[in-house]
């Protein structure tokens, strides 16, 4: 079965930075655009970034831009995004997502992780 795992989660102070990873398993890679989304406590899961299938065009919510870049591996079946500049704001459970086409809708993502915590305090 599909099975998408996240790992690099963690406590940061503003101002830090983290690198998330989610190892796939169980789908052609490949041929999968893979995602990242958020979750804060009492809100809606938002799009993060997005990367679509032999990783030349990305996109991004405009609240990370700047500050976050999504990178995939086809050969390793993995997917990262690297945190930088992290704020208070961006505490929030982040998961990984895998899709048939490049999107920001949550819906339209096919397989999910499920999540690790980041959280940016001091």
């Amino acid at each position: 079965q599909v099975q998408l795992v996240e790992s690099g989660g963690g406590l940061v102070q503003p101002g830090g930075s983290l690198r998330l990873s989610c190892a796939a398993s169980g789908l052609t890679f490949r041929n999968y655009v893979m995602g990242w989304f958020r979750q804060a406590p009492g809100k809606e899961r938002d799009f993060v970034a997005s990367v679509n299938w032999w990783g030349g065009t990305t996109y991004y919510a405009d609240s990370v831009k700047g500050r976050f870049t999504i990178s995939r591996d086809n050969v390793k079946n993995t997917v990262d995004l690297q945190m930088n500049s992290l704020k208070p704001e961006d505490t929030a459970v982040y998961y990984c997502a895998a899709g048939r086409r490049i999107t920001m809708t949550l819906n339209d993502y096919d397989y999910w992780g499920q999540g690790t915590q980041v959280t940016v305090s001091s």
